[in-house]
């Protein structure tokens, strides 16, 4: 159930499967895995990863996106609805020129701004459009034909067939490309629960700050009025630009004139006549990669090594439709084994091309090249059905084979590089599936799907440190103040691209600034600490320790209960009687012990050197949600028995057997 939902099978779930002597026990299952709303969560994470999901822009101030949220879930609708591979393509390239007035379409081209980016009043503001050019059209290249396409930004690229020329015909494409915030009204699958509960405490920062500004002297005599004033005026920008998130806004483009703006910190209208104001752009071959050094113009193309003629307009509108034909064209060989090869390599650890963004010389060559040719067939022949491609994948006799060899020497012999799938590799669980676990076998998960940024539970030290935005400090991490908005699935989790959760980059999480086609699974002690040691794993074992509890009536019902909860299975005899003498052991220690009430602070002071005097001001900011914080269960609130086995789950949490696939 991992590899399409992302969850662990409940015990009921195990035992029904266990006992259906039916023909077919196992495709049922799969179908009804493919039907789950958590298989678009599942699915819907691994392509955020590949195009760079984050709620804010990066670089210095870190800008939140308040809306990108929307397109979050319009990529997890389109994986549960079995949307068309072609069609998702095409609607996330062109979805507003094919339908301009569908919210849908609207939010799908946000895929054009998921990158980072941010023009202040210190930037050249030609220099970052040609950075949101230059990343939209490496963008394209590595997501949907799997070619690394900033390597012809200089030069003719130096191992494959892609000239410069090609480079910025296809970032001609894009010349007209711009940037707005759109009303965009909530359709009835969208999630607009809790925006009061967010709002509100928004609303207080916002208010807060304006009586900090509010009591500031007219004249400026001290470093603290200098400091304080500088600060207030970012945040009412950042707080104002904030309410967009509870507002039916889209996160989306236009095609029309450029109009450079020397600083943008709110939100883009689109304007009425796109053509009338600004500069109507012309690409040219850029010498060296240089703005300020242009050479021959190119009109909008494709990739010419393709063999595929592209019928991409010269005309304003229609350009990244054309585009985006071009790449969903049955006869372009990239797009298909690409998509395939993302597939396989979820499903595998590793793909049959092992470089899912790099199909060209440097990237590693195909372990199986008929095999993905032929799945690329079927691909497209099915309608461009993801979930007919995971029916195809996983009621294969490769895809159900044992995590064991009955002759491993044997294997070694034949197989010393392991490139035959004669074994199926266990896997870890990735950071958002142990989180999501964790939840799921305590029962504390949330799993209502879609809406804002959920904020988890973050340790305190990486919440609360001072974040540097430009000028001033960035407000504080708070976590949200009920139990049920933070502990929602981990794709719901808001995503700061200057300030990371350390649970999950610990756990290999990548950083959204780059496409990743495949995330690290290191092994290292951090991650050992983490899960022992932290807060965190703390309240999910006493949490688990307490429903467990709760739902039997004897010590051995009680550790049978928890092992099937985290492992989906009962233990053996020996297992048994060890987890007994812990539990006895752990609770005789706890009841020696007095635990008190968890903390948290209502307010944090910050101190830095002011700009204009260099000398040290201080602020005192209020954090609103901890004033109504609810927190989960705690040790004090709980007997030494259930604290006692809070440790044996802590220690049933930290085995291999729950936090490896295989």
């Amino acid at each position: 159930t991992f590899d399409l939902t992302g969850l662990p099978p409940t015990p009921e779930e195990i035992e029904s499967f266990v006992n259906d002597i039916e023909l077919n026990a196992y495709k049922r299952l799969i179908e009804r895995l493919l039907a789950s709303p958590h298989y678009g969560e599942q699915w819907g994470r691994h392509w955020l990863d590949v195009v760079r999901y984050a709620d804010s822009g990066g670089f210095a101030n870190d800008f939140e996106r308040p809306n990108s949220w929307r397109y979050r879930d319009y990529v997890i609708r389109s994986f549960n609805e079995d949307k068309p591979y072609d069609q998702f393509v095409i609607e996330q390239i062109a979805g507003d020129e094919i339908a301009p007035k569908s919210t849908e379409n609207e939010i799908a081209v946000g895929f054009l701004r998921m990158g980072p980016w941010e023009q202040t009043g210190m930037a050249v503001a030609r220099v970052t459009r040609q950075f949101f050019l230059d990343d939209v059209t490496d963008s394209v290249g590595q997501v949907f034909l799997g070619h690394v396409m900033r390597c012809a930004r200089c030069h003719d690229h130096k191992f494959d067939p892609l000239p410069t020329r090609d480079y910025y015909s296809m970032q001609a494409v894009f010349a007209h490309t711009q940037f707005a915030e759109v009303n965009a009204a909530f359709q009835p699958s969208e999630n607009t629960d809790g925006f009061e509960a967010h709002k509100k405490y928004h609303q207080l920062r916002n208010d807060e700050n304006k009586r900090m500004l509010g009591t500031l002297p007219k004249e400026r005599v001290t470093p603290n009025d200098f400091g304080r004033e500088r600060l207030g005026r970012k945040w009412s920008t950042l707080f104002s630009w904030g309410f967009d998130r509870y507002r039916p806004i889209a996160f989306t483009v236009y095609n029309g004139k450029t109009k450079l703006d020397r600083n943008v910190n709110r939100r883009r209208p689109r304007p009425a006549d796109p053509m009338k104001d600004g500069r109507l752009e012309k690409t040219t071959i850029l010498t060296g990669g240089d703005l300020f050094s242009p050479a021959d113009s190119v009109q909008p193309g494709a990739l010419s090594a393709i063999g595929l003629k592209s019928e991409i307009t010269s005309e304003v509108n229609g350009r990244r439709t054309a585009l985006a034909k071009w790449i969903t064209h049955k006869d372009n060989p990239l797009t298909a084994r690409v998509m395939v090869n993302r597939v396989w390599q979820y499903h595998f650890g590793r793909g049959l091309a092992g470089n899912p963004n790099n199909f060209g010389a440097t990237g590693k060559k195909p372990t199986h090249p008929k095999l993905l040719d032929w799945l690329a067939s079927e691909f497209m022949a099915k309608g461009w059905s993801v979930k007919q491609l995971h029916w195809l994948i996983m009621t294969s006799e490769t895809y159900r084979r044992s995590s064991t060899h009955p002759t491993p020497e044997r294997l070694a012999k034949h197989d010393p590089n392991g490139d035959s799938y004669a074994v199926f590799r266990p896997r870890r669980l990735a950071a958002e599936e142990l989180r999501d676990s964790m939840l799921a076998v305590t029962g504390e998960l949330n799993q209502k799907p879609g809406g804002i940024p959920a904020r988890p539970d973050m340790n305190l030290e990486a919440a609360l440190q001072p974040r540097m935005i430009m000028g001033t400090f960035a407000p504080s991490y708070v976590p949200d103040a009920k139990p049920e908005q933070r502990n929602r699935r981990s794709v719901y989790a808001l995503k700061l691209r200057g300030q990371r959760d350390p649970f999950m980059t610990t756990f290999n999480q990548p950083g959204p600034d780059k496409s990743c086609e495949l995330r690290d699974s290191s092994n290292v002690t951090p991650q050992v600490f983490t899960l022992f040691n932290s807060e965190e794993s703390a309240d999910r074992a006493l949490a688990f320790a307490a429903r467990v509890i709760k739902e039997t009536n004897s010590d051995g019902e009680a550790v049978r209960r928890a092992f099937r909860l985290a492992f989906g299975r009962v233990p053996n005899k020996a297992e048994a009687g060890d987890a007994l003498q812990l539990w006895k052991e752990t609770t005789e220690g706890q009841a020696k012990r007095n635990p008190k009430p968890r903390t948290y602070p209502t307010e944090v002071v910050r101190s830095a050197n002011e700009e204009n005097t260099g000398q040290t001001f201080t602020f005192v900011e209020k954090l609103f949600e901890y004033q109504d914080y609810q927190p989960d269960l705690q040790l004090h609130q709980v007997d030494a028995r259930t604290r006692g086995f809070a440790d044996l789950c802590l220690a049933l949490l930290n085995a291999n057997e729950f936090l490896y696939v295989y």
